[in-house]
C-alpha cells in the first residue's frame, strides 16, 4: 500500500509540481491550501508525512505543526519556506518538525527528505508495537501464580512500580527474579527507557569495572578507544544487577559510590558523568550471611536493600505448578512448531511431587525437553527424566536417611551434576564453583 502524505501549500503552482514529483514515486500525495483545510483532513484520514508551508492564509504552518503534533506525537512534519532564517528553523525543530527546507525547493533534495522521514516513521511504528508487545508479555496478568505468597508479591510489586527507591530480590535460581524485575520496569514511568541486565558472576572481574562504568581510550591495554559503561547506556532507566552477591569487595566499594552520588567514572577517566538510574538487585545468596561474614559491604546492603521482595521456591507453590505447565506447553509447542496440548495424570503426579531443585527454570526445561520427544501431542511419564520419577524425591530419601551435612552435599552433587552446569549446582549447594571442585577432588567424584 502507498505511504500518503499531504501537502499544504497556497501557491498552487508549487503544490502542483510537490504532488507530480512525489507522485513518481509512487506516494499516494493529497494537496491543501489551508492549515484549516488540511487539520480537517487529517481529521478524516491518516497521512504518513505532513509537508507544510510555513507562510499560510490564517493558521501559519507553525501553529499547524504544533496542532498536528498535540493530536499526534509521532507524526512527522517537514516545514519548507522561503524565509531561511535560523531563527525560524530553531522554532519548526523545536516545535517538533523532522527538518527545514528552504525555497526554491530541489526535487532531489526533497525526494530524499521525504525517503528518510518516512523511514524514520516506520522504525518509530516497529519500535512503539514492539514496546507494547514487550509491555504485555511483562504485564502483571501474565505472571502466573495463584499461590498467596506470589499474589502478595504482585501486589507489592505493582504499588512499587513508579517509585526510583532501589529493589533487591531474593530467591533460589530459577525462581523468576529476573521476570518480576522486567515486570517491575515494563510497568513504571521509565518503561520507554533502557532495561539493561547485568549478571555479575557471567562477567570477569577483571572486566566488569570497565562493562559497567566503561573506560576512556588508552585506560589498559586493548582499549584503543573510549567506550560508554552500560551504567550510562542504561540512562533513565534500569539496571538489574543479577547474583549481586558475588561482586569482589573493591567492585562493591565502587558500586556503592554510584549509588550514593548518581554518578560514575569511567576506569581510567578524570571527569564524572551524572547517571538516572534505578536499581534492582538479586541474589540467591543469604545476604545476612554474607555481611556477618565481612563478603559483603553492610553500607551497600542498606542502600540496595530499600525494598526487598523474598520469591518462594516452587517446592512451595505446588498449587502453581499445573498452571506453569499448561502455560510451557503452550508456550513451546508454538515455538517448536508441535501440536502437543495436554499432558496425562502419570506425568502430572510426577511432577508436582518432584522437589524442583531448579525451580521454574528446571520445570521450563523438563516440559520443553518432553513436547520435542512427544509424538501423539501428550505429554506422558516416559517423556520425563528418569530423576522426575523416582519413588522418592532426592531430600526425602536424604531426610530418612538422617544424613550429615557433608554426606547431604556429596550425595546432591553426585545425583544432579549432571541436570545442571557448574555455577547452577553451586548457587544450589550455596557454595562457590572452586568450592565445589575442591569438594570432587575430595570426595573423588568424576564430573564425566
Amino acid at each position: 500500500m502507498a505511504e500518503r502524505i499531504l501537502i499544504v501549500e497556497d501557491e498552487e503552482t508549487l503544490r502542483t509540481s510537490l504532488k507530480r514529483v512525489l507522485s513518481k514515486e509512487n506516494y499516494d500525495v493529497a494537496g491543501s491550501g489551508s492549515a484549516e483545510d488540511a487539520l480537517e483532513m487529517l481529521g478524516k484520514s491518516a497521512y504518513d508525512l505532513v509537508i507544510t508551508d510555513i507562510i499560510l492564509p490564517g493558521i501559519n504552518g507553525i501553529e499547524l505543526l504544533r496542532k498536528i503534533r498535540e493530536k499526534s506525537h509521532e507524526q512527522v512534519v517537514i516545514v519548507i519556506t522561503a524565509y531561511g532564517s535560523l531563527e525560524t528553523a530553531v522554532e519548526a525543530i523545536r516545535a517538533g518538525a523532522y527538518d527545514y527546507v528552504v525555497k526554491p525547493i530541489i526535487h532531489e533534495e526533497i525526494k530524499q527528505i521525504v525517503k528518510n522521514a518516512l523511514k524514520q516513521r516506520a522504525l518509530q511504528i516497529e519500535n512503539t508495537l514492539l514496546k507494547k508487545q514487550i509491555e504485555r508479555h511483562y504485564d502483571f496478568g501474565r505472571i502466573i501464580g495463584e499461590n498467596s505468597s506470589m499474589q502478595k508479591i504482585l501486589a507489592e510489586v505493582k504499588k512499587i512500580a513508579d517509585a526510583r527507591s532501589n529493589v533487591l530480590l531474593l530467591g533460589e535460581t530459577g525462581t523468576g527474579k529476573e521476570l518480576i524485575a522486567r515486570a517491575v520496569h515494563f510497568n513504571s514511568n521509565r518503561a520507554d527507557k533502557p532495561f539493561i541486565p547485568i549478571n555479575c558472576s557471567a562477567i570477569p572481574e577483571n572486566l566488569l569495572e570497565s562493562e559497567l562504568f566503561g573506560h576512556v581510550r588508552g585506560a589498559f591495554t586493548g582499549a584503543v578507544t573510549s567506550k560508554k559503561g552500560l551504567f550510562e547506556e542504561a540512562n533513565y532507566g534500569t539496571v538489574f544487577l543479577d547474583e549481586i552477591g558475588d561482586l569482589s569487595m573493591a567492585l562493591q566499594s565502587k558500586l556503592l559510590r554510584a549509588l550514593e552520588d548518581r554518578e560514575i567514572r569511567p576506569v581510567g577517566g578524570t571527569q564524572s558523568v551524572k547517571v538516572d538510574l534505578r536499581f534492582i538487585a538479586a541474589t540467591n545468596k543469604d545476604i545476612d550471611i554474607s555481611v556477618k561474614e565481612g563478603r559483603f559491604r553492610e553500607d551497600l546492603f542498606y542502600r540496595i536493600n530499600v525494598i526487598a521482595i523474598k520469591l518462594p521456591p516452587l517446592r512451595e507453590r505446588k498449587g502453581d505448578i499445573k498452571l506453569l505447565i499448561r502455560h510451557f506447553i503452550q508456550k513451546y509447542s508454538k515455538e517448536l512448531g508441535k501440536t502437543v496440548s495436554d499432558i496425562d495424570e502419570a506425568a502430572l503426579k510426577y511432577l508436582i511431587a518432584y522437589h524442583w531443585p531448579g525451580n521454574i527454570r528446571e520445570l521450563q526445561n523438563i516440559i520443553e525437553r518432553a513436547i520435542l520427544i512427544s509424538e501423539d501431542g501428550i505429554i506422558r511419564a516416559e517423556h520425563l527424566p528418569e530423576g522426575i520419577k523416582a519413588e522418592e524425591s532426592f531430600p526425602c530419601r536424604t531426610l530418612a536417611d538422617k544424613l550429615s551435612i557433608e554426606d547431604y552435599t556429596k550425595a546432591f552433587i553426585q545425583k544432579y551434576q549432571h541436570e545442571f552446569n557448574e555455577q547452577q549446582l553451586a548457587d544450589m549447594l550455596g557454595i562457590t564453583r572452586k568450592s565445589l571442585w575442591e569438594k570432587r577432588k575430595r570426595w573423588g567424584i568424576n564430573k564425566g
